[in-house]
């Protein structure tokens, strides 16, 4: 009786592994969720920072010169680019009355890389302009 007590007290080495290997898979699947984890933080870092640069166009955009129709493109810094499409805006086609204002719609495309892939994101805007003859020919 005295030996029987004595065997019953500790683990066997099957269980041993049992446990380690389980502590394993469960430590693998956890680094996988961590893993997800940096790359979504990451991909929403890029996109906050693409919002950052859009804003920052939008709102400096034909402050010091007159609104003009047509495209523009450059670059922010090595890793974002942009091409901003400007149109003149008409509720149902039609121009404003009375007003020597023009409505132009400001198209915005940021993109960048980001691990081996093309990213885009898009922004509108409105923007009040001068008449449409003053506006000249896109630079």
């Amino acid at each position: 009786m005295c030996r029987s007590r004595l065997r019953q007290r500790g683990f066997s080495l099957l269980e041993v592994v049992a446990a380690v290997l389980l502590l394993a898979i469960t430590f693998t699947a956890l680094m996988k969720v961590a893993g997800s984890a940096l790359n979504l933080t990451a991909s929403a870092a890029e996109r906050s920072q693409a919002a950052m640069w859009a804003r920052s166009l939008l709102d400096s955009a034909f402050v010091l010169e007159p609104v003009r129709p047509g495209s523009r493109s450059g670059r922010f810094d090595k890793q974002f680019s942009w091409q901003l499409d400007v149109t003149p805006w008409a509720i149902a086609g039609k121009p404003m009355p009375g007003s020597p204002l023009r409505a132009y719609q400001l198209d915005l495309a940021v993109r960048w890389s980001s691990g081996g892939h093309r990213r885009e994101a898009h922004f509108t805007t409105l923007r009040l302009g001068g008449p449409a003859d003053q506006g000249g020919a896109p630079p």
